[in-house]
């Protein structure tokens, strides 16, 4: 055989191992599975993470219920402690509200008198905590304006807009004297023309003995609560804030009878193996990504010196697979999520929020990604290729539809503000807006528009119905036509048959001129497993 048939022979055998690898990289798992009896594993690993995540995942959930609702109902109990007057209901943003110097005097002092009664009033295991200084009590605080002196009946007004601020600490000892004692000092001596604002804060400690149904171990909590008598406006109206922020802490002595630790340490080996699941296939995933990346440079360098160009980006992309990422990603959150969640169990961290956060998104997208296996059936198929299709389109028209839409926003804002309760800052315009959009809340919308000024009441329904016009009957039909648009292109393709690229002219092309029936020779493969590198035998491996 000449040198030349030679060369020709073996550009062949190379031609066709590529061929083939290529073929089996872009098989779904049952077709791998029939073709060279590989195993699925990443598919059944997939399968039992799911089950595993979301079982994690709902435990995590149930405890987290049970921290948010004792917060929840602290908050509640300590409005009712703390407000004097309290009717159980938030009036607005703000939770009660005074109107005369008694009232303001009687808050204030009630506050006070509740907090040193806490232990004989309270139903919960409260007690009283350090605040920033180091101390046990109360701490008040007042702002107000520098100095000044004020006459509304001849419109006469000297202030000095530089703001003070007095603090006193009320401790225990001090409250178990005569209340007159304290009460009639001259802190209290409020100039309310000046007052700006009176601020109480004190802190409170608690444990959530509820856990202990559901077999886990306490949580100890320290409460930063702060009653704020908000006179900013100086408008005759008083507004009482109530804020308290609990922090769980690390409770300094547990001696709990029982199943607790028990049930706390299978808990803890159920994340770890949950754990050992998710390094699993971030090790997989990642893998079949490298080895992808490794196949589509043997496919360049052979594409470019065969036919003397370059390969399209659409199909350099085909290599890397999209949902590997998404599984990377969510694996990795679901590592650093069953981490802090294992320290949370153990009480060595009290992050529930970002713990949460994590384990909630990997779930999420460990959901999403079962769409890929729907993905081998071509009536479920259509979904994921209509949306890779439109999306583009989708993302350009939100783009232009958004400058819109933020202009509507801030024109509410400004306009409507101060007489509808909708448009009072820029975040509930837009939640309005997108109320709208999707039809809920009109009557309420249009008949809480305030009716005193004739000129706003005119523009508001000029804004109201132009809005809802433009976006409903305009954008939002064309926003579901483009969607349409991709869809009917979809199903035209699986009718009469995808745009052929480079990728799968090569796919369809036989490296042989003496084929058979079959897809490639029988004498062609057997050289090509003879003559295969070993650095490439991984590749028969891959995804």
């Amino acid at each position: 055989m000449t040198g030349d048939a030679m060369a020709h022979l073996d550009s062949e055998v190379t031609e066709e191992c590529l061929r083939e690898d290529l073929k089996f990289y872009f098989m779904n798992p049952c077709e791998k599975f029939r073709a060279r009896q590989q195993i699925p594993w990443k598919m059944g690993l997939q399968i039992l993470k799911i089950v595993m995540v979301t079982t994690q995942l709902v435990r995590f959930g149930l405890s987290n219920q049970l921290v948010v609702a004792f917060k929840e109902e602290n908050t509640v109990a300590f409005k009712h402690l703390f407000l004097k007057g309290y009717s159980g209901v938030d009036e607005d943003e703000y939770s009660c509200s005074v109107y005369t110097q008694e009232d303001t005097y009687e808050s204030i002092f009630f506050a006070i008198s509740q907090f040193h009664r806490l232990r004989n009033l309270s139903l919960g295991t409260l007690g009283y905590g350090k605040n920033e200084d180091n101390r046990i009590g109360l701490k008040v605080c007042k702002q107000h304006y520098k100095k000044g002196t004020m006459f509304p009946s001849n419109e006469t007004l000297n202030i000095d807009s530089d703001i003070e601020i007095d603090c006193i600490h009320l401790d225990l000892q001090t409250l178990s004297k005569n209340p007159q004692d304290w009460k009639n000092s001259s802190f209290f001596r409020l100039a309310f023309y000046r007052l700006l604002q009176v601020e109480i804060s004190f802190h409170l400690k608690g444990i959530d003995l509820q856990t202990i149904h559901s077999r886990e171990l306490p949580d100890c909590y320290i409460f930063q609560n702060t009653i704020i008598f908000d006179n900013k406006a100086h408008s005759g109206k008083i507004k009482i804030y109530f804020d308290s922020d609990a922090n769980i802490e690390e409770c300094k002595d547990l001696n709990i009878s029982g199943s607790i630790q028990k049930n706390t340490q299978y808990v803890l080996v159920f994340d770890a193996f949950v754990i050992v699941i998710c390094l699993a296939s971030l090790i997989l995933c990642t893998r079949s990504i490298v080895l992808g990346l490794r196949l589509r440079k043997r496919f360049l360098n052979f594409f470019l010196e065969k036919y003397k160009r370059c390969v399209c980006n659409a199909d350099q992309w085909e290599f890397i697979n999209r949902w590997y990422i998404l599984v990377i990603v969510s694996d990795l959150m679901s590592i650093i999520g069953s981490i802090l969640k294992m320290e949370i169990k153990a009480k060595n961290l009290t992050n529930y929020d970002l713990c949460s956060i994590l384990l909630g998104t990997s779930t999420l997208f460990v959901w999403v990604g079962v769409i890929r296996y729907l993905g081998y059936f071509q009536a479920y198929n259509v979904l994921i290729l209509t949306m890779q299709a439109s999306l583009p389109k989708v993302l350009r028209f939100c783009a232009c539809a958004g400058m819109i839409y933020l202009g509507y926003t801030f024109c509410g804002w400004i306009v409507l503000g101060p007489y509808h309760d909708k448009f009072e800052n820029l975040n509930t315009v837009a939640e309005c807006l997108f109320s709208l959009v999707n039809g809920d809340d009109m009557y309420a919308t249009f008949a809480h528009i305030q009716q005193k000024s004739l000129l706003v009441w005119l523009f508001s329904r000029l804004y109201l119905y132009s809005f809802i016009s433009l976006f409903i009957y305009m954008i939002l039909s064309l926003f579901i036509a483009i969607i349409t648009d991709s869809y009917d292109t979809i199903k035209k393709y699986q009718q009469n048959g995808f745009p052929a690229t480079d990728l799968q002219e090569f796919l369809k092309e036989c490296g042989s001129k003496e084929k058979c029936q079959k897809e490639s020779s029988a004498f062609l493969s057997c050289i090509c497993c003879l003559r295969r590198n070993g650095s490439d035998d991984h590749l028969m491996l891959i995804n």
